[in-house]
């Protein structure tokens, strides 16, 4: 009954979507209030209904409802109650289901903090906030209905993915959804200022909030499904420019560059036309990421393999709204004309430098990504775009931007000298450069990689530090930092994480120790300044898994003992699957990473072993970056978004 309950809630919520995507939109252009006011009503009904309808889905899986058949092939009456849950969002209908109802939760969000916009552009936003909602209400229930009833229902279910699985998993896509989805809002501002015809610094206000948030929960969700790669899949990496990957990274970058764009309208009234295609795009690439995760067009390890028809749904909706925004764009490009004029060197310089670096950057990244399928559909050709190719064309774009920011965030607005911008950071370059040169020192032999990665590094983080001695004033008043905005210690926050990120990165790859050997019970070895010894190897039963464990004792090569590890290969019996846990001993300065593999015939087990020093840092950076975002968002022009336009003295408020 809860089952057929929440499958009417989602067909209600379907027809609501259609009448707030027409009617508010017809009183906007006619100015009829009463219209326009059935938009708030309307995004509320809207998430309340979906909400409904995903708590009934929950309902069936927390309750092994082996009737529902999404339940049947992703549950198990064993897995434990985490993985119940999550299990409803492991797989391609769940997900769309919790995707539906972050939508319609960012809808009713506007709905009750836009209370300053304008009335005829609230309504004209929550209107395409529902286009978009009325699409993929239809996309579910025309072809991944996840509420299909089985005729005879089997005594026990499929199970879900062992990969899917883990904690870090169970939580990392809500926070990737947050975050694809809530770029929905700065398209749905975007079109809604292109129908309008304006486009200000108070919508750049506007914009900039939702696009934060959205851009906070991707950073998290994508360092999220980073730590899980690393620690879950057993190969000791972070990051494999996976095309799933690529799917989350390349909006991560449009919002970056959506969000300095924004700063420029806001403060300038420049970059207009540039700063709403940025808004297009970044959501158009979300659409894109849902394309290729679903449409099975390409293979990953965690992507959604279903049939290219739901493919094809996703591509029709993706070349309407994108398509149609523009179209639109084109059509109202007069309609935006700049006001702001800037020098060469200024700040706006500098912020339209950071977009086209970020907007290429993503762009790369796409062609590496599709350009496999356009080689096999084109040319009829197997081809494979990897690491190599993402590490090159990606890399240079990257380093340019490290240099840039710290200056940049210097530079006054409209014109600047170089020259004296840059005084105040020969202390941040001097000691960027030695730390680089340390080491350089202390490597023999190897790349230039590590260096310069923790010259960007430090170059960032000492810029960001420069940036806020800066604005003390002369006489280095520092009460002064308690009164600055909190975006402003927002904006150093996350350049500072950005550059703690690059020195994880740069010191994981340019330093990294493997090793890979048959070991016996009870006979050590040394890999790097560390000495392990497999002490023992049993079989563990779990709720739902046979486990072979491995007891390994890691210490100095002096002797002093360091921690015990516990890796794991697991095997799932109803699932048939095979997983490997890996041990990993975590320290602020390295990790050392082990891996049991297979028993040999001649005796011994397969270990493999990494030391991985900095890995830890590419996770606090990104947590440090998701604080300074939150930090901006906190502060209160943001919460009080820019009120309601000036009305000229004498003029009568609508």
């Amino acid at each position: 009954m809860v089952t057929e309950l929440g499958h009417f809630a989602l067909v209600l919520a379907f027809f609501v979507a259609l009448v707030q995507a027409i009617v508010p939109m017809i009183g906007a252009q006619k100015g009829w209030r009463g219209w326009m006011a059935v938009a708030d009503p309307a995004a509320n009904a809207q998430f309340l209904l979906t909400g409904f309808a995903f708590a009934a889905l929950v309902h069936a899986f927390v309750t092994s409802d082996f009737s529902l058949r999404l339940v049947v092939e992703n549950s198990h009456s064993l897995k434990p109650m985490l993985y119940k849950i999550s299990g409803t969002w492991g797989n391609h209908e769940g997900s769309m289901l919790l995707w539906v109802l972050i939508l319609t939760l960012f809808g009713a969000a506007v709905a009750l903090f836009g209370g300053n916009l304008p009335p005829a552009l609230k309504a004209r936003v929550l209107a395409v906030q529902s286009m978009i909602g009325a699409a993929f209400f239809a996309f579910i229930l025309f072809t991944s209905n996840p509420f299909l009833r089985l005729a005879r229902p089997p005594f026990d279910g499929q199970d879900l993915n062992p990969l899917l699985q883990d904690p870090g998993l169970a939580f990392h896509p809500p926070f990737l959804y947050l975050g694809y989805v809530g770029l929905s809002v700065a398209f749905s501002f975007a079109v809604a200022a292109l129908i309008e015809g304006r486009v200000d610094a108070a919508w750049a206000r506007w914009v900039r909030p939702w696009t934060l948030a959205a851009w906070i929960f991707l950073t998290i969700g994508i360092a999220m499904g980073s730590w899980w790669a690393y620690y879950e899949l057993g190969w000791g990496g972070f990051w494999f420019w996976d095309p799933v990957e690529n799917a989350s990274f390349m909006p991560w970058l449009f919002a970056a560059a959506l969000l300095h764009s924004a700063i420029v309208v806001e403060k300038r009234e420049a970059l207009k036309s540039w700063t709403i295609l940025l808004a297009i795009l970044a959501f158009g690439f979300s659409l894109i990421g849902t394309f290729i995760v679903r449409s099975g067009v390409l293979t990953s390890v965690h992507a959604f393999a279903n049939d290219p028809e739901r493919g094809v749904f996703i591509l029709i909706i993706l070349g309407v709204f994108v398509g149609g925004a523009l179209t639109l764009f084109a059509a109202r490009a007069q309609a935006m004309e700049a006001r702001g004029v800037f020098g060469m060197v200024s700040r706006e310089s500098a912020l339209v430098a950071n977009n086209v670096l970020l907007a290429v950057a993503a762009l790369v990244v796409f062609v590496g990504t599709i350009w496999p399928l356009v080689a096999e559909m084109a040319f009829d050709r197997k081809l494979s775009v990897g690491p190599p190719f993402f590490d090159k064309a990606f890399t240079p774009f990257m380093i340019a931007l490290a240099l840039i920011l710290p200056v940049g965030a210097m530079l006054p607005w409209k014109r600047a000298r170089l020259g004296r911008a840059m005084r105040p950071l020969v202390p941040a370059l001097g000691l960027a450069i030695a730390v680089a040169g340390l080491a350089w020192a202390m490597q023999t032999g190897r790349s230039l990689l590590g260096p310069v990665g923790l010259f960007l590094g430090t170059w960032l983080v000492a810029g960001a530090a420069v940036d806020l001695w800066s604005r003390t004033g002369q006489r280095r008043d520092w009460r002064r930092l308690a009164r600055l905005p909190r975006a402003d210690w927002g904006r150093v926050t996350a350049h500072a994480g950005l550059g703690v990120a690059i020195i994880g990165v740069s010191g994981l790859t340019a330093w990294q120790q493997e090793d890979i050997r048959v070991v016996q019970e009870g006979v050590p070895w040394q890999v790097g300044g560390f000495e392990l010894v497999l002490e023992d190897v049993r079989q563990v039963e779990g709720p739902n898994y046979i486990s072979t464990t491995g007891q390994v004792g890691l210490s100095t090569v002096e002797g002093r003992e360091i921690a015990t590890l516990h890796p794991e290969k697991r095997v799932y019996p109803v699932a048939q699957m095979p997983t490997t846990e890996a041990a990993i001993d975590y320290r602020p300065l390295r990790d050392v990473y082990v891996v049991i593999g297979d028993a040999q015939d001649g005796g011994g087990w397969t270990m493999r072993v990494y030391i991985k020093p900095l890995t830890n840092w590419i996770w606090a950076g990104a947590l440090i970056m998701a604080l300074g975002g939150g930090l901006s968002l906190t502060d209160r022009r943001y919460r009080v978004a820019a009120g309601a336009r000036k009305v000229p003295a004498g003029v009568a408020a609508e």
